[in-house]
This record gives structure tokens, sequence and C-alpha cells, in this order.
């Protein structure tokens, strides 16, 4: 009697899922790191989503969170991650860390993370997820332009999410030697940059690497401006 044949799993169709967001929007778009590649594969992107936004885990796109935050968009987390160029056991901050996506990412590619966040359920979903994807983060709570200067200073600093200005106090948690910062610079209209700045004797000397349209942190944004 022949074998039944194999159903497709609620977890086979997640691996699917990723391999397929792998294969069609982050290699395409020049991600080559393979620690990214390996992480983004492995990583369950829907673990850190809440249960009702799960069917959008492995959409091209950012995905709201509530509070006028988001996942960040596959493609563009990745490309950010890339620049930064992490290497093993440097320490990394990750500012804005929502619910702790591009954390456990980070962490898979060898840096000592330190994630910080200042929402409530962003903090409670982070939590959960990344006690069990990314045990390794340190996971914290405090208000986002401060950083963690406990920790400092950085290898690395991903602010996830775009700004329209690098907060002094972040800048000044960057490592002077060889320190990278990765974000998103809000510009006019509705087209932001993605930058890597690195650390000089003179200050941040910031290069646009790529155009993207990622979303404003709300708490980084000028007191005057507004989120709709």
């Amino acid at each position: 009697m022949a074998s039944p044949a194999h159903e497709p799993t609620h977890s086979d169709h997640h691996a699917d899922a990723r391999k397929h967001m792998v294969d069609s929007q982050i290699r395409p778009n020049k991600v080559t790191d393979p620690r990214i590649l390996a992480a983004m594969r492995h990583l369950p992107r829907e673990r850190f989503l809440p249960a009702s936004l799960g069917a959008l885990a492995y959409a091209d796109e950012d995905v709201p969170l509530g509070n006028g935050r988001y996942l960040l968009e596959p493609m563009v987390m990745a490309r950010l991650l890339q620049i930064a160029a992490p290497r093993e056991g440097e320490r990394a901050l990750v500012v804005a860390a929502g619910s702790g996506y591009g954390a456990a990412v980070l962490s898979q590619c060898g840096p000592r993370v330190t994630a910080v966040e200042d929402d409530t359920a962003l903090l409670a979903l982070a939590r959960d997820a990344l006690a069990a994807e990314a045990p390794s983060v340190n996971l914290v709570a405090g208000p986002l332009a401060a950083g963690w200067p406990a920790g400092a200073p950085y290898d690395i600093i991903v602010i996830e999410g775009a700004v329209r200005e690098i907060p002094p106090a972040i800048a000044k948690q960057l490592k002077t030697d060889g320190g990278r910062l990765v974000t998103v610079i809000a510009g006019p209209g509705r087209t932001n940059q993605a930058v890597l700045a690195e650390a000089t004797p003179a200050g941040l000397r910031a290069q646009p690497v790529f155009d993207c349209g990622t979303p404003a942190l709300p708490s980084l944004l000028p007191a005057s401006e507004f989120v709709f």
C-alpha cells in the first residue's frame, strides 16, 4: 500500500515563503553577504509580528505595527545590515528595534547586539520572539534618541527607521576608530536615502547608498512635525 502523500504543514509554507523572500526580494537587490542570506532564510519572520499580521510576514513592504511603527521591508533591512559590514565579536546597537527582527538577523552575523526600544507593546513582542529565536540579543527599554550609552562605544549602530538627522547622543556612542552607523535619512517628498555614516575626528561623515521609502520614526522627528 502506497504511503500517503506528505501534506504541507504551516511550517512548510513559512519555510517556502522565507526561501522565496530571499530568492526574489533579497538576492536580486545586491545582497550577497551569505550570513545575512542564511539568517533571513532561517529566522521565522512571522514570530516577530502579532498573530493577526502573520500573513504579511514575507511581503515586499513595510508592515505596520501600530503607533506609527513598522517592521522594515525585507530588502531594506538586508541592505542596511550589509552596508554595516558586521564582523564577529563586534559590539552593535540597534535603535528602534521594534519587534526585534533586525537585531536577530544582525546577531546571527556575529556581533554582540544590544537592542533598544521605547514602545511597550513592541518590547513585549520582541521579548518573546528574541527569547525563542535570538536569545543572545540584549533587549533594553529606553528613549530612542538617547541610544544606550551603558554599552558604548559601539562598532555598529543601526537605526531602524527614517530620521531627519542622526541624534547627537547616538552619534557620540559610535566608536571613533572604524565605527559605522546605518540608517535612513528622510528627505523632502516621499524618497528617503539609506546612508552609511562613519566616525571621523571631525564627526560623522555620511554617504548615501540607496533610495528607499522607509517610514519615519515618530519619536525621532522634530517636535514640529506630524506623521499622518
